[in-house]
């Protein structure tokens, strides 16, 4: 092998190396804090008032490693049910990704499913007895890592305007 190419692989070998530290567990090095949760008021929908369960949280780095592409999905389910009812998936932070100690703006994301009423108000929707209450699974990834499971937290029953 000639001399520049034999470099040029030396070089390639210890960019790629240096740019690529240990592995971070996200369920040990990513911190979960909710700051709402609740049912967002869609308004009025196929001439029905339209109710979501809604979440907003921050992420916060308490690794020591930068956590590049940073993508979060969010499972909603009703309490006392297995299957999914509704979902939403968020880039949180690109390629520069999330600095060790660092949190991110406040994320919300809504479920695109909920409760439709036409002669309730949105309160007593929420007070009715058929109402079931709701709850969120969040996932995180970063980089080509795989999915992991950051918790799951119920969805208060308040109603939310913004």
């Amino acid at each position: 092998m000639r001399a520049p190419v034999r470099l040029l692989l030396v070089i390639a070998a210890l960019v790629s190396s240096t740019a690529c530290g240990p592995t971070v567990d996200l369920t040990k090095g990513l911190e979960v804090k909710i700051l709402n949760s609740g049912w967002f008021d869609l308004g009025i929908v196929n001439g029905q008032n339209k109710l979501v369960p809604t979440v907003t949280f921050t992420l916060h780095n308490i690794s020591d490693q930068t956590l590049g592409t940073l993508q979060v999905q969010a499972l909603f389910r009703r309490v006392g049910e297995d299957s999914e009812w509704g979902n939403g998936f968020l880039t949180v932070v690109g390629s520069k990704g999330l600095a060790p100690s660092a949190t991110t703006d406040p994320i919300t994301i809504k479920s695109q499913l909920g409760y439709t009423g036409s002669d309730q108000s949105r309160q007593e929707m929420l007070a009715n007895s058929h109402f079931v209450d709701a709850k969120v699974e969040l996932f995180g990834k970063y980089a080509s890592t795989q999915w992991v499971r950051l918790g799951s937290f119920p969805v208060t029953r308040q109603l939310l305007t913004k």
